[in-house]
């Protein structure tokens, strides 16, 4: 009887046969999208790297976030979260990415944009897919409940859009 693939495991082959690589730029998951995404071998022969971009001027220096977007939509946004794709695909060399911020908590929330709400996009050979989430629980809760949902994200893109 064979054992399900993980989410990450299936990500790993479906990258391979499609001859593709990825990287990841997060911010609240503060490299915990990398590190579940590595825990699979054979990783290295699709994954090149990961920037977490914490602060905005990290964002903007490396992932060339504009700053007009992180003032007129906030660092918490599908836009900023889209350009952190893009930026993140040009940075690597890469032909996919993934990039998440959000407001872990369990301070930092407003009423527009509270604790547990997550933006994340998925960028595929240029062509992107972004979402907003609302989670819910603790700190790492939020963190962890991101990275599933950037991990399903990533899965049905290239489901969709992969060559």
């Amino acid at each position: 009887m064979q054992t399900k693939r993980t989410i990450e495991e299936q990500l790993v082959a479906l990258l391979k046969e499609k001859n593709m690589t990825i990287t990841f730029a997060e911010s609240c998951t503060g490299g915990l999208l990398s590190g579940r995404f590595v825990n699979v071998s054979g990783a290295s022969d699709v994954y090149r790297v990961g920037l977490v971009t914490y602060a905005n001027e990290a964002k903007v220096r490396h992932l060339q976030v504009k700053e007009d977007t992180i003032a007129k939509h906030g660092v918490v946004s599908l836009e900023t979260a889209a350009e952190m794709a893009l930026g993140a695909c040009a940075f690597a060399g890469a032909e996919v990415s993934c990039a998440v911020t959000g407001v872990a908590g369990p301070t930092g929330g407003t009423l527009k944009k509270p604790v547990g709400m997550v933006c994340m996009a998925c960028c595929v050979n240029g062509k992107i897919v972004e979402q907003e989430h609302h989670f819910t629980g603790s700190r790492q809760e939020v963190r962890e409940a991101s990275v599933e949902a950037a991990l399903e994200l990533v899965l049905m893109c290239l489901q969709k859009m992969g060559k």
